[in-house]
């Protein structure tokens, strides 16, 4: 591949998963519009994300599971076993009626970036990052598991190791299912201590490859920049992977109304900066995020670093009129956003000290053998 390529889909952009659902908000569609304003997405670099059939998606999901996902779709209501045995009409992963069709596409789209990567490249699927889907059920806003999926179609295409890095606020319990105690792939998570699924503690180590780091709340841009350059280059370095599949969730920044951390746009940018050359082969998801203007100006920003354009400091009239068009109904960061969520790109610094948890925590993963 001699350029990035970016999957994306239109499904996502009228799709949601309800009213006051935190998947209420546009995340993929504002990245595919921003990028497109800012003349980073040429029609050359742009792949339309194909649905995954439930052939391939039963590779790691059970059938009954897919089953019961179209079922759903197609009679817009779940059962009490749906309910009972999928959590399939729950508060967190209601009907809704691309209940199947949505989450397929994002597979989709990671399953195929695994076969484009055989011979090496980057490739970018914002919709993807559904970190937390189970083999059987739905969990955490999550019907599939893509991360999973796509690792999956690295290995038939003859990757072998793969470094996973995650650093979403929510600790990836999907994909410690699905890759724990495999010695060719490495798991590295940077999650908030404590939050759901309040797995992923310390002394986890999924079976001997997994670095779990829970962070105290506030974490900031300075602490991460520690993570990154103690612990995750490191690692990902001397592991020598085939492979790196960065989750790149935007829940960690401050403005986030789902979690408590207090980091910057600017620490994920730096953390994929390092990543980028450390493997011939990169696919850079999204995953978390649930405020739109966050998530949507981080997600840009990803595909510019990926492409070597520069972070503008004010952004173009039709970039601003797409960020001037969202809306954050029921809550209140959407009454009064303010003027740099629409002309910029970039989040002031959010750095911090360097608190003494941190450093223990790190130090400890640091001397563990994988």
């Amino acid at each position: 591949m001699q350029h990035p390529a970016f999957i994306g889909h239109e499904i996502f952009r009228g799709s949601s998963y309800g009213r006051w659902h935190p998947l209420r908000v546009p995340r993929v569609s504002t990245v595919m519009d921003l990028t497109q304003a800012l003349g980073w997405l040429p029609k050359e670099q742009f792949i339309t994300s194909p649905r995954a059939k439930p052939a391939a998606l039963t590779r790691w999901h059970t059938s009954d599971y897919i089953g019961a996902l179209q079922r759903v779709e197609a009679a817009q209501a779940a059962t009490a076993e749906d309910l009972t045995r999928h959590d399939i009409g729950s508060v967190t992963n209601p009907v809704f009626p691309e209940i199947f069709r949505r989450p397929a596409t994002a597979a989709g789209g990671s399953i195929l970036a695994g076969e484009l990567l055989r011979d090496g490249g980057v490739i970018y699927n914002p919709a993807g990052g559904t970190h937390h889907g189970m083999p059987d059920r739905a969990n955490g806003f999550c019907y599939l598991n893509d991360p999973v999926l796509a690792m999956l179609s690295l290995r038939s295409h003859g990757v072998r190791r793969i470094a996973y890095v995650d650093i979403d606020a929510h600790h990836p319990d999907g994909v410690e299912v699905g890759f724990g105690g495999d010695p060719d792939c490495l798991l590295i998570s940077v999650h908030e201590d404590r939050l759901w699924p309040r797995s992923g503690v310390l002394e986890n180590d999924a079976g001997g490859n997994a670095l779990n780091l829970p962070v105290p709340r506030g974490f900031n841009d300075s602490e991460m920049a520690f993570v990154r350059d103690t612990l995750i280059v490191p690692k990902v370095t001397a592991f020598a992977p085939d492979a790196i599949v960065f989750l790149c969730g935007a829940d960690g920044v401050e403005e986030d109304p789902l979690s408590h951390l207090s980091l910057s746009n600017n620490a994920h940018w730096d953390v994929l900066r390092c990543l980028m050359g450390l493997a011939p082969r990169l696919l850079v998801l999204g995953g978390g995020g649930y405020n739109p203007w966050s998530v949507g100006r981080l997600w840009t920003g990803v595909w510019g670093i990926l492409n070597g354009q520069d972070i503008p400091d004010n952004l173009p009239e039709n970039a601003e009129t797409v960020l001037r068009g969202l809306r954050f109904d029921g809550n209140r960061r959407g009454k009064n956003p303010p003027d740099h969520w629409f002309t910029t790109l970039r989040d002031a610094p959010r750095e911090g000290a360097l608190r003494d948890q941190v450093k223990d925590a790190v130090y400890m993963l640091t001397q563990r053998v994988l």
